[in-house]
């Protein structure tokens, strides 16, 4: 069976852990590999979109990432229990036009016993930015 650690319960120091994850997933806007931490029957609720399973994850995301250019996304645990996290975050992105814009939401998970995410509730708003608003941008090395 597929395991994805930690695994619940979850305590402070594995809850971060799993949120991290997600946030290093995200950023490298690889669908594959973000679909990964979900079961292959996941339900996701993000905004009025319903999503169900990993291939329909995958789909999602791959659409998203087209018209979400140069996503960079920050994550942080609110809470957790045994198998949940709520997590709060922001994400900047621009369009095909050029304009900046910065989401912001929360997420409910839901883990199974070996780790992966079965549901995922979202609730996202979008603000428009100006270019020099960003605070999430890649850091030159």
């Amino acid at each position: 069976m597929e395991k994805r650690f930690p695994l619940p319960p979850f305590t402070q120091e594995t809850a971060l852990q799993k949120v991290q994850m997600a946030e290093d997933a995200w950023n490298s806007k690889d669908p594959q590999r973000v679909s990964l931490a979900y079961s292959v029957d996941t339900e996701w609720r993000n905004r009025d979109q319903f999503i169900r399973g990993r291939e329909e994850v995958v789909q999602f995301l791959s659409k998203k990432w087209e018209r979400e250019l140069d996503y960079r996304l920050k994550k942080q645990l609110w809470s957790f229990t045994d198998n949940r996290i709520a997590v709060c975050f922001e994400y900047e992105w621009h369009n095909q036009a050029g304009h900046w814009f910065r989401s912001y939401g929360n997420e409910l998970w839901e883990f199974d016993e070996n780790g992966l995410m079965q549901r995922r509730l979202a609730a996202i708003n979008d603000v428009a930015i100006n270019s020099n608003e960003r605070r999430l941008a890649e850091k030159e090395s």
